[in-house]
């Protein structure tokens, strides 16, 4: 059984930082690249950032570059997300996602075969 299990969400202040695990289970997890969307509420999900299998290359929506930086353990099974300088409009539920191929598509939710149950983000103004 495959599953993603995102955690590390919670409630902060503006400028403070969380970091967000994500454990996959049930696949091997070097041969998925990783993505984090986020969804904030009335609103679709979007890319956030996304790392390939290695960890060598990364892509970052334009909204979180510069303060979020996504990394991977290949050995624990787990991606992460740092991030920093928090902002009330990254207030979300944040996914993690899982895909076998298509590098070049990473911005795309339909790409992901597999998704987290996600982890609440709050920040409030």
């Amino acid at each position: 059984q495959v599953q993603l299990v995102e955690s590390g969400g919670g409630l902060v202040q503006a400028g403070d930082s969380l970091r967000l695990s994500c454990v996959l289970s049930g696949r091997t997890f070097h041969n998925y690249y990783m993505a984090w969307f986020r969804q904030a509420p009335g609103k679709e999900r979007e890319f956030a950032a996304a790392i390939d299998w290695s960890g060598g290359s990364t892509d970052y929506a334009d909204s979180v570059k510069g303060r979020f930086t996504i990394s991977r353990d290949n050995a624990k099974n787990t991606v992460y997300l740092q991030m920093n300088s928090l902002k009330p409009e990254d207030t979300a539920v944040y996914y993690c996602a899982a895909a076998p191929q298509g590098w070049a598509s990473k911005r795309l939710r339909r790409n992901y075969t597999y998704w987290g149950q996600g982890t609440q983000v709050t920040v409030p103004s």
